[in-house]
């Protein structure tokens, strides 16, 4: 898959597996490891990333004697999870046009 493209999917990925509630490295990777292939390699850089985009915001918590990075979307991350959603929704009728 290309690179940038999957790039792209992986930020609207983590968005949607912290839609609903906040959430942690790990559990995200384990949220999404069923549909996309994501390492801690990868998603730590992406979740850098939207932070400093402001789509997500963060807080730290203890947690088994350990200091825990979790993740929250925030309204702008939102909009631009529908703005992907619509995206993919044009990108779905690209492709049935290319399978037909």
């Amino acid at each position: 898959m290309d690179s940038q493209l999957k790039k792209g999917l992986l930020e609207g990925c983590v968005l949607a597996a912290i839609r609903d509630e906040e959430s942690y490295g790990y559990k995200i990777i384990g949220q999404l490891s069923s549909y996309i292939e994501i390492s801690e390699s990868t998603l730590y850089p992406i979740l850098k990333r939207l932070e400093a985009s402001k789509l997500v915001s963060t807080r730290n918590r203890l947690y088994g004697g350990r200091l825990r990075k979790y993740y929250k979307i925030t309204e702008k991350g939102k909009v631009r999870l529908r703005e992907f959603c619509h995206d993919m929704d044009q990108m779905m009728e690209i492709y049935r046009f290319l399978r037909r």
